[in-house]
């Protein structure tokens, strides 16, 4: 790869002596690659996110004005090029008085190195995924050999492209070249005429032939064979020999492949327009497979008429069972139409981002199989039968979802994966979606448990709804981001320098910062979502905690297109992780969830609003939350005051009759002790209750503790107490009249708990 500060790119196929001069502005970002015409490229090259200047030598001569040209206002043969983040062929319409009179081409080069092998293995894997469904839904025992390439010429690129990432491999080429280097052989009998002299050893067809035979000669007197009645024998005899011979069954479905995909090429290029990526492309497999086709060992082999797959060799054998298998996905891919191919090679771009984006769902989508041991009904949906053929139903924006049930043992949950879900921002809680605008995640894997509403294992979308409403919902989401670099590092460290220099990048289609705020966008705005992580191809993993549990949280994982070393281990580890987390039922998730759906399963209404002056929540008094902090309103007689206050005491019958407190959760948590007397319908006297909850005093405990009169019950409920010390209440006085549990006559003296909430209302 030879660096360039600017190359000439001749155009004489439009004019004699047109030429389109391209400046780099930046060092090493304009290239002229040797092999770029086997890699059906264009030789000039440039790097995505870069701005680069160009000048047509005729000032007559113009490039037409779009995303990516941008021609000079008053001089309109000079201009800039920005191809930002398109990547592959790019065409450069050339005008003159304008009139499109032509095309120039250049490559633009995805800024990862490696991108072209990427392109190949991730679009192989997806024409395997889609075939393997293909005949799932329906296995052949035999194939006529037939193939009309003539239908849906519309799309036939999209066909090609599929094609080629399974026949233009290093694995295909590497299994041709074992099967012309050591093919199966099987022996041939042939009959030929053979001088009876060299007849070693007779059969029974030859002993007849001495009888029958033409050509004879005299034997001489005294011969052994005359005792016989024999007087001639044939000259030569008739004798089989058995040779070794490449024309075996086997060998000629190799052949007839190789034909088929030749021809396949070859019927692609016819229809391509001049100087297209399709027809260098096209071209280029249709050499390959030619020089395949030229090697001796296919001469003396025959067309064969139909195929049987129980054949050994055919699977089993190293090189013909890796043949078999790309013509079945060939024969089955060459039938397929994919609407979605159009967002990733149309027009000779090589949209890899959004393949990586593809790539991965069927990633995904095996990962989680595996996991959950689920083999999802929705599957079959991917492809169905249209006007245009078997159409993959895999597109940006179109939502798919493979769900199922996950037994853990100690607890089923319902499972769902979704691959660009809308989560509409129309909707208010407790519904699903996001709380601002729509948000679309590349992928959401959502868990909730089992059996929430009545036939919850059918009624999939009915039970989602009650997990949603409920809390019980947790959804983790994954972006692709095929073009980020070093995104660990980001969540390293950040300061103004990087942040500035993230927003040039963005620009240019390289992701960082951007992207975890992406992920934050969902987590923060999406709601139930546990977590959101980045999947990118690079090399390290990375998760952030919210807080002390695997959940919520956010990250990256490193998902690369490799054949050997997909990092999807890393993956899975994380999602076995998660899955122990669910299993945890006393997780402080769970504690959240519930105290979340509690607090806001009610709107709140005006009248429950408290204004007054209260203790701030800090300190000792980091739980006092009005609706959930109580108040104990009890009854005094004047003669205890002294000893309630000098004891610290408070005591209050325990048995079953009228005047006893009855404990429930209020009274056992009231923090606060208030207090009123005969007569008194304001009171002010509030104190501080010490222990958690009364214990219980026996009729001599009561007295050990000075208790003014004798105690006329044999056990009481007795909560220690001490002057409260919050300024906020104290001088406060409140009518404990107004108080709804309150009881007038003789059932005033009975002791009831009420909120700090219902008592600041009732403050005079």
């Amino acid at each position: 790869m030879e660096s360039k500060s600017f190359v000439n790119i001749n155009l004489d196929h439009i004019e004699d002596g047109l030429q389109l001069t391209i400046d780099a502005k930046v060092d090493n970002t304009l290239f002229v690659l040797s092999d770029a015409l086997e890699n059906g490229e264009a030789e000039h090259q440039l790097i995505e996110g870069f701005s680069y200047d160009y000048e047509l030598n005729k000032n007559d001569f113009a490039l037409k004005k779009d995303q990516i040209i941008e021609p000079h206002s008053r001089k309109k043969h000079l201009g800039i090029i920005s191809p930002n983040i398109y990547v592959g062929t790019l065409t450069l319409p050339v005008y003159k008085d304008d009139k499109e009179v032509g095309n120039a081409f250049v490559e633009v080069q995805s800024i990862k190195a490696n991108y072209r092998d990427d392109y190949r293995d991730m679009l192989e894997l997806i024409t395997e995924k889609c075939t393997d469904l293909l005949m799932q839904a329906n296995s052949p025992v035999s194939h006529n050999f037939e193939t009309d390439f003539e239908k849906n010429t519309e799309t036939l690129y999209q066909k090609f492209a599929f094609i080629k990432s399974i026949i233009a491999t290093d694995e295909f080429a590497e299994s041709v070249h074992r099967i012309v280097s050591s093919p199966v052989t099987q022996w041939k009998e042939s009959s030929e005429q053979k001088d009876i002299r060299n007849i070693r050893r007779f059969k029974n067809s030859n002993i007849k032939q001495l009888i029958t035979g033409s050509n004879r000669f005299h034997l001489p007197d005294g011969h052994y064979l005359k005792n016989y009645g024999l007087n001639s024998l044939p000259g030569k005899v008739a004798a089989v020999r058995k040779t070794d011979t490449v024309d075996t069954p086997e060998n000629r479905f190799v052949k007839f492949a190789l034909e088929t995909f030749l021809q396949f090429c070859s019927d692609i290029n016819k229809k391509a327009s001049e100087k297209s990526r399709l027809k260098l492309e096209s071209g280029l497999l249709e050499k390959e497979l030619e020089s395949y086709l030229s090697h001796s060992v296919f001469k003396e082999i025959l067309h064969p008429e139909t195929l049987r797959l129980n054949s050994p060799v055919l699977q089993r054998k190293e090189g013909y069972r890796e043949v078999l298998r790309v013509w079945l996905m060939f024969d089955l891919a060459a039938k397929l139409v994919w609407k979605g191919g159009d967002d990733v090679y149309k027009g000779g771009k090589k949209d890899i981002a959004t393949l990586y984006e593809y790539w991965l769902f069927f990633k995904l989508l095996d990962l989680f199989k595996s996991v959950f041991d689920i083999e999802p009904k929705d599957i079959s949906e991917l492809i169905k039968e249209t006007a245009d053929g078997l159409n993959l139903q895999l597109k940006q924006g179109n939502y798919t979802a493979l769900k199922g049930i996950f037994n853990t043992g100690s607890r089923k949950l319902n499972i769902r994966f979704n691959y660009n879900r809308s989560f509409s921002g129309q909707k208010d809680y407790p519904n699903s979606g996001s709380w601002t605008t729509t948000m679309r995640p590349d992928y959401t894997l959502s868990f909730w448990p089992n059996g929430i509403v009545e036939n919850d294992d059918e009624d999939f979308k009915k039970s989602e709804a009650e997990a949603e409403r409920q809390e019980l919902i947790v959804h983790i989401h994954f972006d692709a981001k095929y073009k980020v670099a070093n995104l660990t590092d980001m969540l390293e460290k950040s300061n103004e320098d990087l942040l500035k220099k993230e927003k040039e990048d963005n620009r240019k289609g390289i992701y960082k910062n951007a992207d975890l705020l992406k992920m934050h966008a969902y987590k923060d705005a999406i709601r139930r979502t546990g977590g959101a992580y980045v999947l990118y191809p690079g090399e390290t993993s990375t998760k952030k905690k919210g807080f002390h549990e695997i959940i919520p949280g956010l990250g990256a994982f490193p998902v690369r297109p490799s054949k050997t070393d997909d990092g999807v281990r890393e993956l899975k580890d994380f999602i076995l992780e998660v899955i122990n987390h669910f299993i945890n039922r006393a997780s402080q998730r769970e504690k959240i969830a519930f105290r979340t759906y509690d607090v806001y399963k009610d709107e709140p209404n005006k009248e429950d609003e408290v204004n007054e002056v209260l203790p701030e929540t800090y300190g000792g008094n980091r739980s006092l939350i009005p609706d959930e902090t109580f108040v104990l309103v009890g009854f005094y007689e004047r003669d205890k005051w002294r000893w309630i206050t000098s004891e610290r005491l408070y005591n209050a019958r325990a048995d079953s009759n009228r005047g006893s407190l009855k404990l429930g959760p209020k009274e056992a948590g009231a923090k606060y002790l208030l207090l009123h007397t005969r007569g008194e319908t304001s009171t002010s006297k509030i104190l501080k209750i010490v222990d958690t909850g009364p214990r219980v005093f026996s009729k001599q405990t009561l007295k050990n503790h000075k208790y003014p009169t004798e105690p006329s019950q044999d056990y009481y409920l007795v909560y220690k107490i001490e002057n409260i010390v919050e300024k906020e209440l104290l001088g406060c006085k409140w009518d404990i009249t107004k108080l709804k549990d309150y009881k007038t006559g003789r059932g005033s003296g009975l002791p009831f708990a009420v909120s700090l909430s219902e008592l600041m209302r009732v403050k005079v």
